[in-house]
């Protein structure tokens, strides 16, 4: 909330002019931030509230109960967990607003999306839980009881073994391990008016939340930041340090920190290779859950790498949902680091949340040989007629990282794409004809990394990285057209050693 009706959200400001809380030419997205309420929460909210307090007003007047955006059952979870929230952190909800928010529990309630199950599922969760430790009576321990019911199937559902939220988002995965941490809070705060049945799912909340920061530290680049696997984008979720700062608040220990030179998160599907400032994060996993792969992208046997603490290859990143043509790019196979066969993604992503059929990975084998060996396919191109299928072999080393992409089958034509982060520059400025195997990169901090193959044709692309929601970064794409069934890229660096 950047003015008393002027809000900046996904890197868009607006103002509410009148009544217009659902205003048809503003993104979904943005609509829905509006209804959250998430500054009451922010940065120097204090500082604000004024604002605050009139806007609460002013959202119970403009919206009468069932109508608009604001009331379908996601926005409302986060709203009503946020003005609890406000109202626990000292300040006075007014007497309309204790009223509204029994209005939204109780509408929340009796439309659970568990047509939607997820995070959406997960968040209608919570708010009841918050919702019934907040109000007094039968019907707020009716939604108590409601929630923790849910709350205890969907941990087990969606937290996996190895800590990683399943739908293999990072943002999605810092989202719920914020709810986590707020449950934790929560219930640590009400303890004496839970059930003494609920305590085995109060002690889960605990338990998951030490794996859940192990898998995110794991997936996050030396510059603290999240990866960019399906729909990821910073600045939705909190960060990750100010995550690990949140827990420590709360007393949680036993977070594991990703291993000196490989983690494995075999539950998820993902392999960190760290190495004398050498990261890089592969993708094994599959695209999500079979029956809700909506946040997927078609990454299958892509990767990121930063080398001197500095990113060098990045995935797309997520600039924007719905069902533009934008989306649809963002999503696919060639928005990745990984190999496009015959200009198809290889997993059918549609319709803004929507994929088809989808690549499985398989026949995963991790080898140390002096070298860290990482070899893996996937059948996701064998929908085609010529049955292709992608293998490709990742070999770490401290100073360089070769990757060997294999196709069998038959296939017209195919290609690997290496995304460079916009920070990163090619030392001669471009590639001057399609016959180029050698080039240099230079990274921000004046450092060289050689990039050559063998085996196929390098040249440039415009390209774009999209760090945020509303934001797109120029970069260049470093394109190799195979022309054979094999395809060696290396990349070299100085040893820091």
């Amino acid at each position: 909330m950047v003015g008393p009706a002027r809000f900046r959200f996904l890197n868009e400001s607006h103002d509410l002019t009148g009544h217009d809380w659902d205003d048809p030419g503003r993104e979904k997205l943005w609509r829905y931030n509006l209804h959250y309420f998430d500054d009451l929460n922010a940065k120097d909210a204090g500082s604000r509230a004024t604002w605050h307090h009139n806007l609460l007003n002013r959202w119970i007047h403009d919206n009468p109960p069932g109508t608009g955006t604001g009331w379908e059952p996601y926005p409302t979870s986060i709203r009503i967990v946020n003005w609890i929230k406000w109202a626990l952190g000292g300040n006075l909800l007014p007497r309309e607003a204790v009223h509204s928010l029994a209005v939204q529990a109780r509408w929340l309630s009796r439309r659970m999306e568990h047509h939607l199950l997820g995070n959406h599922l997960f968040s209608n969760a919570k708010a009841l839980v918050f919702a019934g430790l907040f109000c007094d009576g039968s019907e707020a321990q009716a939604w108590l009881e409601q929630g923790l019911q849910v709350l205890t199937r969907e941990i087990h559902e969606q937290i996996l073994p190895d800590g990683g939220q399943f739908e293999r988002s990072t943002l999605y995965h810092a989202l719920a391990l914020e709810d986590m941490l707020d449950l934790c809070n929560l219930s640590s705060v009400f303890e004496s008016a839970i059930a003494l049945r609920w305590r085995p799912t109060i002690a889960l909340l605990r338990e998951v939340t030490g794996p859940m920061r192990g898998w995110l530290a794991a997936m996050c680049h030396p510059d603290g930041e999240i990866s960019y696997f399906n729909d990821a984008a910073k600045n939705i979720a909190p960060a990750p340090i100010e995550l690990e700062r949140y827990a420590a608040r709360l007393g949680l220990h036993g977070r594991s920190a990703p291993g000196e030179s490989l983690t494995h998160l075999a539950a998820s599907g993902y392999v960190r290779v760290e190495w004398d400032g050498a990261v890089a994060i592969l993708d094994v996993a599959p695209v999500g859950p079979d029956y809700l792969p909506g946040h997927a992208h078609a990454d299958t046997l892509s990767f990121e790498l930063s080398l001197f603490g500095q990113r060098v290859l990045v995935n797309s990143g997520t600039s924007c949902y719905g069902l533009s043509d934008e989306r649809s790019r963002q999503r696919g196979t060639a928005a990745h680091n990984t190999v496009v066969v015959d200009a198809k993604d290889s997993s059918e992503v549609w319709a803004g949340f929507r994929v088809a059929r989808r690549a499985r990975p398989h026949g995963l084998q991790i080898a140390r040989n002096g070298a860290i060996l990482v070899r893996c396919s996937h059948d996701g191109y064998r929908r085609l007629r010529g049955k292709p299928e992608h293998l490709r072999e990742w070999s770490c080393t401290p100073s360089a990282l070769m990757v060997e992409d294999r196709l069998s089958g038959s296939f017209g034509r195919a290609q690997a794409r290496f995304h460079l982060h916009p920070s990163v520059t090619l030392e001669r400025g471009g590639i001057d004809s399609g016959n180029e195997s050698r080039v240099q990169l230079k990274v921000p901090h004046g450092q060289s990394v050689g990039f050559s193959i063998a085996g196929g044709r390098l040249r440039t692309e415009e390209s774009t990285w999209h760090p945020e929601f509303g934001r797109s970064e120029p970069s260049i794409c470093l394109a190799v057209d195979f022309d054979s069934p094999t395809l060696r890229t290396m990349l070299n660096w100085d040893d820091p050693a």
